[in-house]
């Protein structure tokens, strides 16, 4: 057999793609993120994996599979494992969200990572602003047991944009992007030996930019593929009119009838989002006030002139400064700025300002002493599961305090039902293997070309 497909996340849940290509002898990873659902399972934020073991409570707990010549050197050993040679080619990230990146940081460090230019640029402010985490060092990790001397190791990192094809051993690849809740994220397109391959990643059609995922799609359909891969994250969600701008309109309004404190809690990754909010700051004639740990965001992200990012010193945004003991360096050298306010300021000019507040920075409400009926607007998806409605329930309980009045208004990353049915229905592809979904069978609407993937099984393509 040429060519196979083996799928080690994805399967039955949203996110935590781990998908292994084999083609004659080349051998490539599709994503390798972190599982939201298994690692909840077992773990959560104060009893995490130990560091001590390796990989050891990863494997054992099936975080991730138990595979030969795959892991890095340092961890294996931990382990007294010694299959530290690697046979894999390549990982191909399609965008910088956990459930596809973060775990990428445990495989074998002579595996050579390929990512979009701008995918690079977001998770280079994800390590400057977050302390290096086991289970996040995707650009470069620091060998364990830890030496806090020594200097990180730095992982191969080849980028790319749109239409840049590359080869890897038997394998042409040919990232195209894909409008999605971050930026920088591509759908690929894969020549084996057996036919193309295509793997949507993740995608949307009611987001700000419809026309990067029709050009994937429109490239998907001309290529024939033999396999698609297409995630079904909302597979049966009905249709309804979200849309970036809809988020626009409504928050727009919430704020303009209001003359005071307004405060928008979202992901501060989307970009979209990020800049809904500082034009809504801008047309209110408002500051956008940003937490000094997010301006990393702002940094690297301005440097991609197709993103429109205003930079740390735009003269509508202040950075905020929160009451803190201690403080990583990056967030001293911005704390030099002219623009840095205190909750004190912020107390004097409540209705003059806009704040990217998430419930991390509620401590600020205590100082700031907001003036009640002011704004708290939720611009992220609704909690689906019992620890987001604990959250949502904490959150609230805040709001009473404060007497802050509560708004819902999102657009989400992932395309709905009749989206998704269309684009696997105009692809038509030989095979379809539906991941990143609870609700794989769905697709059997408009395709019996179907498998119903399990987790570990390799399926031949060829």
């Amino acid at each position: 057999p040429m060519t196979s497909i083996t799928f080690y996340g994805g399967v039955n849940e949203i996110g935590g793609n781990k998908i292994l290509l084999e083609d004659k002898d080349t051998k490539i990873f599709l994503d390798f993120g972190m599982s939201f659902g298994k690692r909840g399972a077992y773990f959560d934020e104060f009893m995490s994996p130990r560091v001590s073991t390796g990989l050891k409570d990863f494997i054992e707990m099936g975080l991730i599979p138990n595979l030969q010549n795959v892991y890095r050197t340092d961890l294996l050993k931990m382990m007294d494992r010694t299959d530290t040679e690697t046979d894999i080619d390549g990982v191909l990230l399609t965008h910088a969200h956990a459930d596809h990146a973060d775990y990428i940081s445990f495989l074998n460090e002579n595996i050579p990572v390929y990512m979009g230019d701008t995918c690079k640029l977001i998770l280079e402010a994800i390590q400057m602003r977050s302390a290096s985490k086991f289970e996040r060092e995707i650009l470069s990790f620091k060998p364990r047991p830890s030496d806090r001397k020594a200097d990180p190791i730095e992982r191969d990192i080849h980028t790319f944009r749109t239409g840049d094809k590359f080869k890897i051993g038997s394998l042409e690849v040919e990232p195209i992007h894909v409008d999605h809740s971050v930026p920088g994220a591509y759908g690929f397109i894969i020549y084996t030996s057996s036919g193309p391959v295509v793997y949507t990643g993740d995608i949307r059609l009611h987001g700000t930019n419809p026309k990067m995922t029709d050009d994937f799609i429109n490239k998907a359909v001309d290529v024939k593929p033999i396999a698609l891969l297409a995630e079904g994250t909302r597979i049966n969600d009905l249709q309804s009119d979200e849309s970036e701008q809809k988020v626009f309109n409504e928050c727009n309004t919430h704020v303009s009838n209001t003359d005071k404190l307004a405060i928008a809690d979202f992901n501060f990754k989307d970009m979209d989002r990020l800049r809904t909010f500082y034009n809504i700051a801008k047309q209110n004639n408002r500051k956008f006030v940003v937490n000094v740990n997010d301006v990393p965001f702002l940094e690297h992200l301005a440097k991609d002139p197709q993103l429109n990012v205003p930079t740390p010193n735009d003269e509508y945004i202040q950075i905020f400064s929160p009451e803190k003991s201690t403080r990583r360096k990056f967030e001293r050298e911005y704390l030099d700025y002219d623009n840095v306010i205190t909750a004190k300021d912020l107390a004097k000019q409540q209705g003059q300002s806009l704040c990217a507040f998430s419930f991390w920075h509620f401590g600020a409400l205590i100082d700031t002493k907001p003036s009640p009926g002011s704004l708290y607007i939720h611009s992220a998806s609704e909690p689906f599961n019992d620890e987001g409605i604990s959250d949502k329930k904490r959150i609230d309980l805040w709001l009473d305090h404060f007497d802050l009045n509560r708004v819902q208004s999102h657009c989400s990353g992932h395309s709905k039902g009749q989206d998704l049915l269309d684009i696997v229905k105009d692809i038509n592809s030989d095979m379809l293997f539906p991941i990143h979904t609870v609700h794989p069978e769905s697709y059997k609407n408009v395709t019996d070309k179907i498998t119903i993937v399990k987790e570990g099984t390799t399926y031949q393509i060829s």
